[in-house]
């Protein structure tokens, strides 16, 4: 008998999840909100400024959802070239949220400067069921890896392999308290492994590249966003979430390894934000405006530096 505490009610403690848990994971999520109304409604409405491409579809049973992309209209390939993801993990509603309201007031800024792909909402099954996974309980965030096992991060690396060098790109996510109290402890069961409580930090912080890190780049980032919304401190041991902080409101992953959605290019300058939306000191439209403080802040950084 396993000595794993129970800490989720579907599997058996110790066990990998098989087919049933599965499917019994699968029958417990509902849709809570709408991919078509929140987010496609909104890419219609930006036709007129951008060119729209669809550039995949999942089809999890009966739900079909088309993924969509934004390009800047105009572009010129002396331009660099910026890109911007938002709700890889579904339930970060302020990466989907930022990254439209980037696009509706903000991208205008850069016509001409910069070439611009958005992908807004990367995980639109997440997103309804405001859930981390997909429907096959699998994090796309850890998947943009060769014969990727998530539709999403296939369709989303389909997109940009044939896009030349890539500059800058911005990856909008955010850290909340159910990573704590629902997703660590799923993931723990799903993969047959104890459930090691974490601590949520409570502020925005950033996740830069530990094989190339650009400390400038994120201290321009973080200074940036410090003027909308508080910055994570370190924890007692001078972590976040269990990573050594380099800089005020900064941590470093090694993105390519991991999967992560960061090294779906090889740009030189790649951060990942973390907005915690679940503060007393931020409200929503916080958590939008600080995506769209990282977005500009990131942009303006590699145009002040002429970065080509």
């Amino acid at each position: 008998m396993s000595d794993i505490p129970a800490f989720y009610p579907i599997g058996t403690p110790g066990t990998p999840w098989g087919d049933a848990e599965r499917d019994a994971w699968r029958t417990g999520q509902q849709v809570k909100r709408s991919y078509r109304d929140d987010v496609l409604a909104v890419v219609e409405r930006l036709r007129d400024r951008f060119n729209v491409r669809q550039y995949g579809e999942l089809h999890y049973g009966a739900d079909h959802y088309p993924l969509m992309a934004l390009k800047s209209r105009e572009w010129d390939d002396q331009l660099p070239t910026v890109l911007v993801t938002g709700g890889v993990h579904g339930y970060e509603t302020s990466g989907v949220h930022g990254a439209l309201q980037f696009l509706e007031r903000d991208a205008g800024d850069y016509a001409g400067r910069v070439n611009l792909i958005v992908a807004p909402c990367v995980s639109p099954w997440g997103y309804e069921r405001i859930h981390r996974w997909n429907m096959q309980a699998v994090d796309p965030n850890r998947s943009f890896v060769a014969d990727s096992p998530a539709a999403e991060a296939r369709a989303l690396m389909a997109l940009m392999e044939p896009v030349g060098d890539v500059l800058l790109h911005i990856d909008l996510h955010e850290t909340t308290d159910t990573d704590e109290s629902e997703f660590r402890p799923a993931l723990a069961a799903r993969d047959g492994k104890p459930n090691e409580p974490g601590e949520i930090p409570d502020g925005f912080y950033l996740v830069g590249d530990s094989e190339n890190p650009q400390p400038e780049f994120q201290r321009a980032i973080i200074e940036a966003v410090g003027k909308v919304t508080h910055i994570a401190p370190a924890d007692a041991r001078g972590e976040l979430i269990g990573s050594p902080m380099v800089a005020p409101g900064v941590i470093n992953y090694p993105v390519k390894s991991l999967g992560l959605c960061a090294g779906v290019t090889n740009a030189p300058y790649v951060t990942t934000t973390e907005v915690y939306p679940d503060s007393p000191r931020a409200t929503p439209q916080q958590c939008n405006d600080a995506q769209v403080a990282a977005v500009r802040a990131a942009i303006d950084f590699v145009l002040d530096r002429g970065a080509r």
